[in-house]
């Protein structure tokens, strides 16, 4: 039986991911964090600065983090400190943050880092690669919506296509939307749109000279999202002490 502490648990991706535990005859949910204290099918939800307390007293096998990134960093700490394996969704760290998170994670806990946990998403991300490394002449446009509260832009997973591009095609220049007068170049365009209660879509233009090709993935429910997190907790328990991606899990 795999525990599971779920930080953000009152959360919207909280909640989804504490039902798939809940309903998941091969885990428990022993505890969760939160801004405020509550319950998650029946289990108790602490406030945030309690989560060593939790960790020492519920022992759990894995940690599942989707929160902000300045939040995420601290329970990633917390979590390593108490040999608890990770899964962290949460978007929109810094470089300083992800050295942080680097330091504290590798040799002393798994775990599984990953803009996307969508399945979908990560096989997205290889047809993109696919796509780069046989039309890098054409111009290339970033697309990604999602609903009106996401606080980050671009979105994780849209960064995640820009890292894939530049490592296909070096370093291009990026335009964040245009205004006014603008000749395009060799420059990567990106665009976001925050609207309604849009969960999720990515989409990457290849616009060559009489024809287009476009790569996207459009997310109908978060379920998925909590889905791929839960999988990869399965797996993430018992690894080698590094961090690992999500295509790690899925062998791709």
């Amino acid at each position: 039986m795999i525990k599971v502490v779920i930080s953000g648990a009152l959360g919207r991706m909280g909640t989804t991911i504490g039902r798939i535990v809940d309903e998941s005859p091969d885990m428990e949910l022993v505890g969760g964090i939160d801004i405020r204290e509550g319950t998650l099918y029946g289990t108790q939800v602490v406030p945030a600065e309690k989560l060593d307390e939790l960790l020492k007293e519920k022992k759990p096998d894995v940690l599942i983090d989707f929160t902000i990134a300045a939040a995420a960093v601290e329970n990633i700490k917390i979590a390593a400190q108490n040999n608890v394996a990770l899964i962290v969704g949460t978007t929109g760290f810094s470089p300083e943050q992800r050295e942080t998170i680097r330091t504290a994670i590798e040799g002393n806990v798994p775990a599984v880092i990953s803009s996307n946990f969508s399945v979908g998403v990560n096989i997205f991300w290889k047809l993109v690669r696919e796509a780069a490394r046989e039309l890098g002449d054409y111009d290339i446009e970033v697309t990604e919506a999602h609903h009106r509260h996401k606080k980050d832009a671009p979105s994780g997973t849209a960064k995640t296509i820009l890292e894939i591009l530049d490592q296909e095609l070096g370093n291009r220049e990026k335009v964040y939307g245009r205004v006014g007068e603008t000749e395009r170049k060799g420059e990567i365009g990106v665009h976001v749109i925050r609207g309604g209660d849009i969960v999720g879509d990515h989409s990457v233009l290849f616009a060559g000279n009489f024809e287009c090709i476009e790569i996207s993935h459009r997310a109908y429910d978060r379920a998925i999202f909590a889905q791929g997190a839960v999988r990869a907790a399965r797996w993430v328990v018992g690894r080698e002490p590094r961090i690992y991606s999500m295509q790690d899990v899925l062998g791709i």
